[in-house]
């Protein structure tokens, strides 16, 4: 039976006002540059957010790659922290696909962990495709974990909290990274935040079907360009995952055993329902400690492009909430 475009979850009602003045976007390869141009964080807006409400140190950092290419950094630190206590840390990665975005995008989110328990955020610009493509956008990643977790005296952190968190393609990217520090042995990694992640470049759910089109903050066919500048044209929907990996495509990871905690939360009308849903059953499938949250009526993306509408602060509540637990059961 075929899922006709109607068959799908309504929208949240305070949501759907900014739905309906999307613009709908072909994304391919003629207009990325203009739409990387629209998504770009703007220098202005950068400091904005950083002087709402809040003192916060940046430090802007440059790390070569293996390859020589450098990878920008910027850590943000609590401006009146008391240094003698190391406080937890924050590796953020931004959304966008896979072929958008920088490392302020979507940065309000963990931001909320910097005021509410004096974290550090650490954000990366790691390399996007089509440029770059296979296993560089992971690696960029791991090798920022790595950087974090060497310098986590310099930075007046807690390596024993070293949490890995992102959006979208970054959720994507914080569970492969935390994939890699699993399967190489370090750092260890206390906990992992993975918003509405980008998991699985089969794109073939029933969710991923039913936002094969607009309007949609993110379809199946914006996604399925999105894998495909990742992986290359010759992986389509559906065929020859055994060639991708599992640190890129972390749905295709056959053990999710000696994971740390999780906290997975999606929108029930977006692409990423099913996968999402799906990588939290099988960590507790494996004897693992995930907490997921599936938000009716939300699309993707919907608490970062809607932050005041009161679905999107229950999310934002919600995770806030379980790291608070979880710092608090472990008495840091």
């Amino acid at each position: 039976m075929t899922t006709t475009r109607s068959a799908r979850p309504g929208i949240d009602p305070e949501l759907q006002p900014l739905l309906d003045l999307l613009p709908a976007t072909d994304l391919n390869i003629s207009t990325l540059p203009g739409v990387r141009g629209a998504a770009a964080t703007p220098p202005e807006g950068v400091d904005l957010l950083l002087a709402s409400g809040r003192a916060v140190d940046r430090r802007d950092v440059k790390d070569i790659s293996p390859d020589g290419e450098p990878v920008s950094l910027t850590v943000l630190s609590p401006a009146d922290r008391d240094h003698s206590v190391p406080a937890p840390v924050v590796l953020w990665l931004h959304g966008g696909g896979m072929v958008l975005g920088d490392r302020f995008s979507q940065v309000d989110i963990p931001l909320e962990w910097l005021d509410r328990f004096g974290a550090v955020v650490v954000t990366v610009d790691y390399r996007l495709a089509p440029e770059h493509s296979g296993t560089v956008p992971v690696e960029d990643c791991y090798r920022a974990l790595v950087w974090v977790a060497d310098h986590a005296p310099e930075l007046g952190v807690d390596p024993a909290w070293l949490v890995v968190a992102g959006t979208s393609a970054g959720g994507g990217l914080a569970a492969g990274v935390t994939l890699l520090a699993r399967d190489r042995g370090a750092p260890s990694v206390a906990a992992q935040v993975l918003v509405c992640p980008m998991l699985d470049h089969r794109n073939n759910t029933v969710s991923s079907r039913q936002f094969a089109e607009g309007p949609a903050t993110w379809s199946q066919a914006q996604n399925a360009f999105g894998w495909r500048s990742v992986l290359g044209e010759e992986h389509r929907e559906g065929e020859r995952h055994t060639a991708v990996s599992p640190y890129v495509s972390p749905a295709l990871a056959d053990d999710l055993s000696g994971l740390p905690p999780t906290f997975v939360d999606v929108g029930s009308a977006e692409v990423f329902r099913d996968e999402d849903v799906t990588y939290a059953s099988r960590i507790w499938a494996a004897g693992g400690e995930a907490e997921l949250h599936v938000w009716a009526g939300g699309f993707h993306g919907f608490d970062a492009l809607v932050p005041g509408a009161r679905i999107s602060v229950a999310a934002r509540q919600a995770r806030t909430g379980w790291l608070a637990r979880l710092l608090t059961t472990n008495e840091r």
